[in-house]
């Protein structure tokens, strides 16, 4: 078993809530049971696929919900997106037992984080659990066999049951079935949104431009939908755990683009699944995105579990001088860019260190990659 990079027990706190967001199939059920079956606390679990537990946590009644959980130390709440107005029962069930502790995971942030969000201000803690990170691997690889185990990652992704999988059929078959049978489940779901064939197609056309900026217009006329529907896709495609949005960063000098976005998928399995496309690298003519897509996720992954809170953006001038990703924290700057042909002695566009001179730069190649994303 692969232990993912989270201890539950420092996390947890009495009178308060732990949020466990992540994208559906990423092992949140597991992290949770796993932790519950050796937390030494007297515990009660339910699903917000359970009718019962819907009546209760939706019902808002504090009677029903404090004899629910009355005896127990720590209740948790699996797919708690499913209960409308939990976050306002969890509010009330701290409230009232300020000794209790709350786990509940959520497989999409644009219902539950409303539902929590205000409620539970100030009672709460949230973590995201995504797919595997390299870091994590490091329980079944070490850093010579991540580095052989490369293409891999770039074709398929790191699901947890992909790695797990034996063989690249198997890994081609469970990918396609969570970008048929998950992926969108959560979004089409919310408020019930009538253009599933319209929504998969604009993500496709987004998974052959990642890493480049996208023109939402240009995708709205191919997708034919109104702009204003497009930008809602994409916000709930990242509310959705699929999609990272990566925007301009400009200190407003006169050259630099300061008004589009470029996207990543959170993982390159499924935006390979999108497009059915799993050949290898040789036959490929995209290398240099999937490589660029995998260290960009890599390091939000490595940033969001050490919890540390970095701006990201990328760079581009009108003219065309640009670096692949820009990084700000505590003030300080640093540009990275990324060469899947490992060219180590590139410099810095000359706009960019007039700028910025104090800012950093470095290459990130196949030679270094793993000391940027561990």
């Amino acid at each position: 078993m692969i232990a993912r990079d989270f201890d539950l027990s420092n996390l947890i706190r009495e009178g308060k809530v732990l949020v466990i967001y992540g994208p559906r199939r990423v092992g949140k059920t597991t992290l949770l049971t796993d932790y519950l079956g050796k937390c030494g606390m007297k515990y009660k679990l339910g699903s917000g696929d359970d009718i019962r537990i819907k009546n209760i946590f939706g019902g808002n009644d504090l009677k029903t919900i404090l004899e629910y959980a009355e005896g127990y130390k720590l209740i948790a709440i699996d797919e708690a997106q499913e209960i409308p107005g939990v976050g306002k029962s969890l509010k009330l069930l701290v409230d009232h037992r300020s000794d209790i502790i709350v786990l509940i995971t959520g497989s999409s942030s644009f219902n539950i984080k409303q539902d929590v969000g205000e409620p539970l201000t100030g009672r709460k803690r949230e973590i995201i659990l995504l797919p595997f990170s390299q870091k994590e691997m490091l329980a079944k690889y070490n850093r010579h066999e991540l580095k052989q185990e490369l293409e891999d990652f770039l074709i398929f992704g790191s699901y947890p049951e992909v790695r797990l999988a034996g063989s690249r059929e198997e890994k081609k078959e469970y990918l396609m079935e969570i970008v048929n049978s998950y992926l969108l489940k959560d979004i089409l779901g919310y408020e019930r949104l009538r253009a599933p064939r319209e929504l998969l197609y604009m993500l496709t056309l987004l998974a052959f431009q990642a890493g480049s900026e996208v023109s939402l217009n240009e995708i709205s006329s191919n997708v034919k939908l109104d702009v204003k529907t497009v930008q809602r896709y994409t916000d709930l495609l990242e509310k959705a755990f699929i999609l990272r949005r990566l925007t301009a960063f400009s200190r407003n000098l006169r050259k630099e683009v300061s008004k589009k976005s470029k996207y990543y998928f959170l993982d390159n399995g499924i935006r390979n699944g999108i497009i059915q496309q799993f050949a290898p690298l040789k036959e490929r003519n995209d290398t240099g995105a999937l490589f660029e897509n995998f260290i960009i996720t890599e390091r939000m992954k490595k940033n969001s579990n050490r919890r540390e809170f970095i701006n990201s953006y990328f760079w581009r001038t009108f003219d065309k001088k640009e670096i692949d990703y820009i990084e700000e924290s505590d003030g300080r700057l640093k540009g990275y860019e990324f060469k899947w042909s490992g060219e180590r002695k590139v410099k810095p566009p000359g706009a960019w260190t007039s700028g910025y001179p104090d800012a950093g730069f470095e290459v990130i190649s196949r030679e270094n990659y793993l000391e940027f994303i561990l």
